[in-house]
């Protein structure tokens, strides 16, 4: 039986919470929420409460409490940021992480200081899919040879409207709004391309990925396209979702993948 934790505690975080009182979580008892908000954390400690008596789950609104608890697993889903601020250290106290908000690892020196930390610790990172899939198929032909890859995102304006790129002629245009590489994507748009990183970091890297981002008027949800060609293979895998509950149950097949006699 592990012990697992939670930081950020919005509606993703609530997927799997449900999905462990739904009984598809057997192998984990959550024991700890954590989020700025602590009444947030509350929520979802006295949910998961209400059918686990077992184990009991504290909530929290400090990481360094949080952390204290050491779970064996923390799954994440609060802003790159977020993810800067508590990882080393839980890797250094030997909890393994399942993070959503992948963005974080585009920056170089942070990434790699999050290998050498797991290393040390033998705890690990779990980088689950996201919205998005085929990391598998990126992964392999990445290492089978050299190869190009294009990740072209379409979404509503709306999500970007405190960005630097939006102007009123979104409402009513189809625009590519930047075309780039995951690095730089990431730093325009922190908690909007985070499976752009995702993708990247299965294949070619952050800085050699290409990314475009284009909105579309009254657009309802995102779609994920990623290309990946070399001299043997051409891939292309698309994904749209109306909502962004694929995220949250992609950390479920994470968390039941780590512990399953068959890994898929």
């Amino acid at each position: 039986m592990k012990t697992l934790g939670i930081f950020g505690c919005g509606g993703l975080s609530e997927i799997v919470v449900d999905a462990l009182i739904n009984g598809l979580l057997p192998n984990y008892r959550l024991i700890g929420t954590m989020s700025r908000t602590l009444s947030s954390a509350q929520y979802l400690a006295n949910k998961v409460n209400s059918v686990q008596k077992a184990t009991h789950c504290d909530a929290f609104d400090s990481i360094d409490e949080f952390l204290a608890l050491k779970p064996d697993i923390i799954v994440e889903t609060a802003s790159p940021s977020a993810l800067k601020t508590f990882v080393l250290e839980a890797l250094k106290n030997g909890s393994s992480v399942v993070p959503l908000s992948m963005g974080a690892f585009a920056d170089d020196e942070f990434y790699e200081e999050v290998q050498k930390t797991a290393l040390k610790s033998g705890a690990k990172v779990y980088i689950p899919s996201g919205a998005i899939g085929g990391l598998d198929v990126l992964r392999t032909v990445s290492l089978m040879e050299k190869a190009s890859v294009k990740f072209n995102t379409e979404k509503s304006p709306d999500p970007l409207v405190n960005s630097e790129v939006y102007d009123e002629q979104m409402k009513t245009l189809r625009r590519e709004v930047f075309n780039g590489n995951a690095k730089e994507a990431i730093a325009l748009f922190p908690t909007q391309v985070n499976v752009s990183v995702a993708a990247a970091l299965a294949s070619v890297g952050t800085n050699d990925i290409n990314v475009s981002i284009n909105t579309t008027p009254d657009y309802i949800g995102d779609e994920h396209c990623i290309t990946i060609n070399s001299e043997d293979i051409s891939a292309k895998l698309c994904i749209y979702s109306k909502t962004a509950k694929i995220a949250g149950w992609s950390v479920v097949n994470t968390l039941r993948n780590i512990t399953s006699p068959i890994v898929f």
